[in-house]
């Protein structure tokens, strides 16, 4: 599949092509359910109106409005993660769609026709086009405040430019064209950074991560895309991880195979008191349809770009606070490769929370040292997708093979990137050898 051609590739002919391309999505996959809360169960013309809309397969943004119309009840609903997907015929603009997804990759286990694990495939090579996400606040018209990033990698604040007024018709002037986006500057964000830490929408919950997948399902057709939305960063983080491993094994993200699916893992969150807290909860997973064995059996002919792909995961992910849960034949030593879930930037404040504790005063681990890694990768600017490519050259050339997973090896190279504060250029033409020299090999 052919991706949209990005702005400006082409000379312009129509007010439409002035406008940036969007990829066509014509349906929604949700990664759970919604239910009544304890108040609205009290109530018995709610329970039976929230019965009935679900039977007929209704959204559930219907059937909270008809709740709320009916029953005069607001915000009846509450999101409740469940292992499976939810596939409604309202969500799609053509409702037998849906029919078709749960035909060809439902599955029935005890509990009806439901949507556990199903293919995709990406229509991008750009990660950000197959996942778009941003720290946004939402109303009831709409986005208030999203994030963008500048040039320089700081993350800002944005939110929609109010129209100007037009004097001689005592009204707001028409807008041509997309609506003007500004920098947020009141007293909460002076500065227009986006720093979750002081922003009172964050603070109350009102600002979060929203993200969404974008793809489509092998054997259902339709002009466009599908959408499964996440408000999670380590789910994203581990769907970036995994996409990053593809691309860098196969040289492009298009053309392979990923399959959606849900586990349950234990997780680390932070309670209102401040307290780190473990809980299970159901996590949306990406795997790859790749075979990785064929890959390294031409280990010898490809080196650097073979172990690029064989430690993505390793030297984008960091340090992670998710432990999957073991089956009779797992033990607690083994290393298990898991996404990340929870509340945005929880991984943050527990790792700040770790130096006021005494849990915490020990010697640094391999998950700490590459936290380190790639808090200094960030630093230095090497945290560019381009960049990473060559960082990554460079630290097999030094190192060798698997040299992510020796903590050694890895003290080596955080010295190298501390160095590098002091003195960019050095490490810039270290980089700039390697990749040079992995292209002759």
């Amino acid at each position: 599949m052919n991706a949209v051609f990005p702005l400006g590739a082409a000379p312009v002919r129509s007010i439409v092509e002035e406008r940036a391309p969007r990829a066509p999505v014509i349906g929604r996959i949700r990664p759970g359910i919604k239910v009544l809360t304890s108040a609205a169960r009290q109530n018995e013309q709610a329970v039976r109106l929230y019965e009935q809309l679900v039977s007929a397969g209704e959204s559930f943004e219907k059937i909270g409005d008809e709740i709320e119309r009916r029953c005069r009840i607001r915000n009846a609903l509450a999101p409740r993660n469940v292992p499976y997907f939810t596939c409604r015929r309202s969500d799609f603009t053509n409702p037998d769609v849906a029919d078709e997804i749960l035909r060809h990759y439902g599955e029935d286990r005890g509990d009806g026709l439901k949507l556990y694990r199903f293919p995709v495939v990406f229509a991008f090579n750009d990660w950000m086009a197959n996942i778009p996400n941003e720290m946004a606040t939402w109303g009831t018209t709409g986005r208030k405040y999203f994030s963008e990033y500048g040039v320089d990698g700081m993350r800002f604040c944005k939110e929609y430019a109010k129209p100007e007024r037009d004097v001689r018709a005592q009204r707001a002037q028409r807008n041509f064209g997309p609506r003007s986006i500004i920098l947020r500057q009141d007293n909460a964000i002076p500065d227009g950074v986006c720093n979750p830490q002081g922003c009172p929408q964050y603070q109350a919950r009102q600002c979060n991560l929203s993200a969404r997948f974008i793809f489509a399902i092998p054997e259902i057709k339709g002009l466009g895309l599908m959408e499964l939305p996440t408000n999670s960063i380590y789910v994203l983080q581990k769907a970036y991880s995994a996409m990053q491993t593809v691309a860098l094994a196969r040289g492009k993200l298009t053309g392979t195979r990923f399959w959606m699916s849900k586990r349950e893992f234990e997780i680390t969150r932070i309670n209102e008191q401040g307290e780190p807290v473990r809980q299970m909860q159901m996590l949306t997973v990406l795997d790859a349809d790749i075979d990785i064995s064929a890959l390294l059996d031409g280990a010898e002919d490809h080196p650097p770009a073979l172990a690029a792909a064989s430690e993505a995961a390793a030297l984008l992910e960091g340090a992670t606070n998710v432990y999957p849960l073991m089956s009779s034949g797992e033990h607690p030593g083994a290393q298990s490769d898991v996404p990340l879930e929870g509340t945005t930037l929880a991984g943050e404040a527990a790792g700040s929370m770790g130096d006021q504790t005494d849990d915490f005063q020990h010697a640094e681990t391999l998950e700490e040292k590459r936290g380190r890694m790639t808090d200094l990768l960030c630093r230095l600017g090497l945290n560019a997708e381009d960049r990473q490519k060559d960082f990554r050259v460079f630290g097999h050339a030094t190192y060798g093979r698997g040299w992510a997973q020796r903590p050694a090896d890895v003290d080596g190279m955080n010295a190298r990137l501390e160095a590098a504060l002091e003195n960019r250029d050095a490490l810039d033409r270290e980089i700039e050898i390697a990749v040079r020299a992995a292209m002759f090999e």
